[in-house]
């Protein structure tokens, strides 16, 4: 495994991560979590809610902004240090969601990353969007 160095970065350089969200997915997230929300676990409850039915959790889907950054961009080596991020759009099980991350910004004094960070579903619309804040522990 390819250890990340800042020098090798630059801005416009991108990656992604694809994955299909299941069952199991929801059911890890909250087991690991412990948020056992019904709008994530009861259909007949959540079909009573805006979504008209169960939907991922929220930071279920920035985990896979997590894994763009710390295993392909930058990748190994990357310390996160901060994110913001809106959530747009609902993520239901069957949804394949792609985590986008794009150097935006580099701080050569401190050599501090910034990146534009979304994931969009399988038709494309753009489920939740932000940036992050990420630190190359140059090994």
């Amino acid at each position: 495994m390819k250890v990340a160095k800042y020098s090798e970065l630059s801005v416009g350089q991108s990656a992604e991560v694809t994955h299909k969200v299941t069952e199991e997915d929801i059911k890890i997230f909250g087991d690991l979590s412990g948020d056992y929300n019904p709008l994530h676990f009861d259909e007949e409850w959540a079909k009573t809610t805006m979504f008209k039915g169960r939907i991922a959790h929220g930071l279920l889907t920035a985990a896979f902004i997590s894994t763009a950054i710390g295993m392909k961009l930058p990748g190994p080596g990357t310390i996160y240090l901060g994110q913001s991020m809106k959530f747009l759009g609902p993520v239901r099980i069957g949804d394949t969601i792609t985590a986008r991350v794009e150097i935006v910004e580099l701080n050569d004094e401190n050599e501090r990353v910034t990146l534009k960070t979304t994931c969009t579903n399988q038709s494309g619309k753009v489920v939740l969007d932000g940036n992050a804040m990420i630190k190359v522990m140059d090994l």
